[in-house]
């Protein structure tokens, strides 16, 4: 498929990067792989599914990712990248139809991608990192300079200039995403982030059902037509509910300004058993509990309903938010780092992890009071200086001990017992 949607090139070069990262595995980057061919979009076609073929031309992973950064970095009006037909809200069809709408998020998103993938390009001693650098640094001024709306940041740009996610706007005057990766990709200015994080709190975190809207207030008579979200009944799917794969990213962006306690309770609003505690539950949320939904309704007559459940890929990003941000789980290569932003009342937990054929359990003890690098770390009895463990594929179980720093030793803790050991 061909399209002119705007943020699919740019999800390569994002993932192959943490791959990078989390596996230490650069050599992937030098895999050689075919590119594929197909024809070109004629001016009036948005999109187009036809057969591609395999090309004679090849690339390194490496070239495909830049490639795909050079061909999704483009710039509006405001200095924005273009939305197209649609960035990550692919229901946003029609807020740059006609190719002058840009995105607010689609920027969050470059400026975390083009920086990370500008230190794989460091490693290489290509100077792609510097131009990578530039479009980063251009993209951050933009937003700053076009898209702050004085307590939150705009969402978009419609074709005529007009601002979505604004304070102006008649419907969707705020949007999730646009906030949480003011905090995900580290370029908001930092007093910006926390007020645009307070208004998401203020107006999209439902209390009462327990959920975390996409955006407020949903689409329904505008004038202007952002697309085929419109056409979702308000406060359904990604119309006015929650969007679970955008709630997610709030709860990590929580996380990340260091507020263990709240991204917990926000976590624990997604969770879907949190949903289905009681029977009169069950008959509110009406989906499986043990599984992801994609959604859940804001709807008048469905408050609290799940839908569209087993398929969505929010369910890796509740995965990652529990293990990596809220527990603190850091793999980069074969080193363990363990940096949790925890609820203030859990006294310890437990993880434990498969390396290879090795078992690792690991206990934290009082995660909340763990700040910087004042940890103490004990791997098999013996301290480790720094902040990382180094890990072996060695066929042994090994016990780590993770501690917020004393002037005095550690009391010790007793390790869980085994998986196969427990009642």
């Amino acid at each position: 498929m061909r399209t002119r949607f705007s943020d699919d090139l740019a999800w390569l070069p994002y993932v192959v990067d943490h791959y990078v990262r989390v596996t230490g595995d650069a050599t992937v980057l030098d895999e050689t792989v075919p590119y594929l061919t197909m024809r070109a979009l004629e001016p009036h076609e948005h999109e187009v599914y036809e057969l591609p073929r395999v090309s004679d031309e090849r690339g390194t992973v490496y070239e495909h990712c830049l490639r795909a950064l050079r061909k999704a970095c483009t710039a509006g009006e405001h200095g924005l990248p273009l939305i197209g037909i649609g960035d990550w809200n692919d229901g946003m069809n029609r807020v740059g139809v006609e190719g002058r709408g840009e995105s607010v998020w689609l920027a969050w998103f470059l400026i975390a991608t083009l920086r990370a993938f500008a230190n794989q390009a460091d490693a290489r001693n290509d100077v792609a990192a510097a131009q990578l650098r530039a479009q980063a640094d251009a993209y951050a001024a933009a937003v700053e300079a076009h898209a702050w709306d004085g307590a939150w940041y705009r969402r978009a740009y419609f074709d005529d200039g007009t601002p979505l996610g604004s304070s102006e706007s008649d419907e969707c005057r705020i949007d999730a995403i646009a906030q949480s990766w003011s905090v995900l990709s580290g370029a908001g200015a930092p007093e910006r982030q926390a007020q645009a994080m307070q208004s998401f709190e203020k107006y999209l975190v439902r209390e009462d059902a327990r959920l975390l809207m996409l955006l407020t207030p949903p689409f329904d008579k505008t004038s202007h037509d952002p697309g085929y979200i419109k056409g979702y009944l308000p406060g359904v799917r990604e119309n006015g509910a929650q969007y679970t794969h955008a709630a997610l990213w709030s709860v990590l962006a929580t996380a990340l300004r260091g507020d263990g306690n709240r991204a917990f309770e926000l976590f624990q609003m997604v969770n879907p058993l949190t949903h289905a505690l009681t029977p009169e539950d069950v008959a509110i949320y009406k989906v499986e509990p043990f599984v992801v939904a994609a959604d859940v309704y804001t709807a008048a007559g469905h408050l609290g309903r799940g839908g569209w459940t087993w398929y969505t890929g929010s369910a890796s990003w509740m995965y990652r938010v529990a293990l990596e941000a809220i527990l603190g789980f850091h793999k980069r290569g074969d080193e363990l780092e363990i940096r949790p932003t925890a609820p203030a009342g859990w006294p310890e937990y437990s993880i434990a992890y498969r390396h290879g054929k090795s078992i690792y359990e690991i206990v934290v003890h009082e995660p909340n009071a763990i700040r910087g690098d004042g940890v103490d770390l004990v791997l098999d009895g013996r301290a480790v200086d720094g902040r990382r463990i180094a890990l072996v594929d060695d066929g042994k179980r090994h016990m780590v001990l993770v501690t917020p720093r004393r002037a005095t030793a550690p009391r010790a803790i007793s390790v869980l017992p085994r998986r196969e050991e427990r009642s």
